[in-house]
């Protein structure tokens, strides 16, 4: 599993510093390698005066949801163009103070060693939110499955597929299920750090994977704005 870790620990020394006169600051993380990250920060931040208490969800809605309610101070479990994406449908008042581990994505299959493999009409399960569907169309158009749109970039959705040679199809899975989905379909997007916190198949076992060059899809801070 590769990844790339920013400036974490500066991160959320940012992130804390506007809940600095409470005693304990919950986190809101999702299982793996984002919450274990936090979790390696717990006895920093407790000789800084700071009690760190992680609150783990499993989806990808419901941590933006309770951090604009005020059930937790912090969250940790989304890039900028997730949480931008976020905004612009819900009307959350958060923002980002800066970013932590910046992950890879790959395409993972059980029943095929290689593209080449993938069957006519072969079935593939692939991410419902819209950025991190367009960040995954993107990886199998690198594979040479599909063509998008041209300029449709990471906010690219199923419509904006243009060739499809192999008559492939589509299910759309909340993203931290996608690694349950995998054995059961031919080709799968990813995400490395959720397949070796389930133990169901090896990370690092994908045919292909976006590489941990672009910082935009860095795992941030998101706080309220207030």
């Amino acid at each position: 599993m590769k990844f790339k870790i920013l400036g974490l620990a500066a991160a959320l020394a940012v992130s804390l510093s506007a809940h600095a006169q409470a005693d304990t600051i919950k986190i809101g993380v999702v299982s793996g390698a984002y919450a274990d990250s936090i979790e390696a920060l717990v006895p920093e931040a407790k000789e800084a005066g700071i009690d760190l208490e992680l609150v783990e969800f499993t989806d990808w809605t419901t941590p933006n949801i309770a951090l604009d309610a005020g059930d937790i101070d912090v969250n940790y479990f989304q890039h900028r163009p997730f949480l931008d994406n976020a905004i612009a449908d819900r009307g959350y008042k958060l923002t980002d103070v800066g970013a932590g581990i910046l992950a890879n994505i790959g395409l993972y299959s059980l029943k095929h060693d290689s593209f080449d493999k993938i069957p006519e009409g072969g079935s593939v399960a692939i991410a419902n939110d819209p950025v991190n569907q367009g960040r995954g169309l993107l990886l199998i158009e690198k594979a040479g499955l599909i063509k998008l749109r041209e300029g449709v970039g990471f906010q690219g959705t199923l419509d904006d597929i243009v060739e499809n040679p192999r008559k492939l199809t589509f299910t759309e899975v909340e993203g931290p299920q996608l690694v349950r989905v995998t054995g059961d379909v031919d080709l799968a997007l990813g995400y490395p750090h959720f397949i070796a916190a389930s133990g169901a198949f090896d990370p690092g076992s994908g045919l292909i994977y976006s590489g941990i060059d672009d910082d935009r899809f860095a795992i941030i801070f998101a706080v309220h704005e207030n």
